[in-house]
């Protein structure tokens, strides 16, 4: 039923993802000369760049090699490139359409000439876009909060913790990334380092080949470095992301919870997608910290941020979110700030601090313009104990 159902899904992502790309083309073709000679170049250089993600991704799974990696960096880059051209094409056909009812264009933009310019005015934009959105994507912000939290926290005033969330360890995210990631974080010298999900980027393949859990392994904090699931490792298959994680040096929760230092509680959840991958519930937030001790602070790991009012009526003091990598692409921002109560950044409720990271990686395109991706800086500030205080 599983297998039939991804067939299903599949075959409707394909139809729809070649569906886009003819449009694409068939427009780009009429706005070429008639007699260019330029047409049928134009035509097989498309199709072989549309194509590259697909047979990128299947080829990565009969055999990970210099040739694979070729096609999923081209077809990575194109899903960018496609997504913008896609809008600039209805833009175009939209003005068209107005015009054929209003008549608004003069008569000397509606010319074969006009209509090349056009293509090729949008070429350069769509490209220079890319080329900008490449750059940010590879140059993450620091971002750094500071939080109070009204508990004592049995004699420690302060928990420096280094976050990061969708780092999607890949093809695309590769030793450069990680080594970056790493660096960042261990200038930081953080008491804890927390993962909120999506550590893997679905096939662990690629990961093995490049060994990019060595630079994990390389993160220093003296409280631990701790992470939970998200849907790419549930895609991929959770239990072998897991156990490569672990055994790279980080600690994962899976619906379950750690009193560190005597000091405060870390709970993890597996991620919202479980059911759906192992048809198997996770557990709720209220009965996952049914044994905490409240008067202690309380943090909790869930990467995708949905229905936030129960992490705050179970008495969570932090969630950590990521998954929306706030649309990663402008303007699905707008889209994912709608399906969403908070998409990117900081929100209360109650006395529960939450923060949704855009994420440090990327899922698909190596391309993010619609925000920075970001390692988070957070100090915890707690209340000072009643004995400390009168000492």
């Amino acid at each position: 039923m599983k297998n039939y159902q991804f067939l299903i899904f599949f075959s409707i992502v394909l139809i729809l993802y070649s569906s886009i790309n003819y449009y694409i083309l068939h427009r780009s073709m009429q706005a070429l000369p008639p007699a260019s000679g330029l047409k049928p170049w134009f035509r097989w250089l498309f199709i072989a760049v549309a194509s590259s993600y697909v047979l990128g991704r299947i080829v990565e799974r009969i055999q990970l090699s210099a040739f694979s990696d070729l096609l999923m960096w081209v077809g990575s880059f194109w899903l960018a490139a496609m997504f913008y051209f896609f809008l600039a094409v209805v833009f175009i056909d939209f003005i068209r359409l107005t015009h054929h009812f209003t008549g608004i264009l003069p008569e000397t933009w509606l010319t074969p000439k006009a209509a090349t310019n056009t293509l090729g005015i949008t070429m350069i934009v769509v490209f220079t876009v890319i080329i900008a959105g490449y750059f940010n994507a590879v140059n993450p912000r620091l971002h750094k909060l500071t939080l109070d939290v009204d508990k004592s926290a049995n004699g420690m005033k302060e928990l420096h913790i280094a976050m990061a969330s969708d780092i999607h360890m890949g093809t695309i995210i590769g030793p450069r990334r990680m080594e970056k990631l790493v660096n960042r974080i261990n200038q930081l010298k953080p008491d804890i380092v927390l993962f909120a999900g999506d550590v893997v980027d679905e096939d662990l393949a690629p990961v093995i080949r490049q060994n990019l859990g060595e630079a994990l392994k390389r993160l220093k904090a003296p409280l631990g470095i701790y992470g939970i699931t998200g849907n790419h490792e549930y895609i991929g298959g959770a239990n072998a992301a897991v156990a490569y994680l672990e055994a790279h040096g980080v600690t994962m929760l899976r619906d379950s919870v750690l009193k560190i230092a005597n000091a405060f509680y870390l709970a993890g959840r597996e991620d919202r997608d479980k059911t759906r991958f192992s048809g198997e519930p996770r557990m709720k937030v209220d009965s996952l910290l049914s044994t905490v001790d409240n008067s202690l602070p309380v943090i909790l790991l869930d990467h995708q941020p949905f229905n936030l009012d129960k992490a705050a009526d179970a008495g969570v003091d932090l969630q950590l979110s990521g998954h929306t990598h706030h649309g990663q692409l402008w303007p699905l921002n707008y889209l994912t700030s709608a399906i969403y109560e908070v998409s990117m950044g900081y929100l209360k409720k109650g006395k529960t601090h939450i923060y949704v990271s855009p994420g440090f990686g990327g899922w698909g395109p190596p391309v993010r313009t619609g925000n920075r991706p970001e390692v988070v800086d957070i100090t915890l500030r707690f209340r000072e104990s009643t004995q400390s205080a009168t000492k």
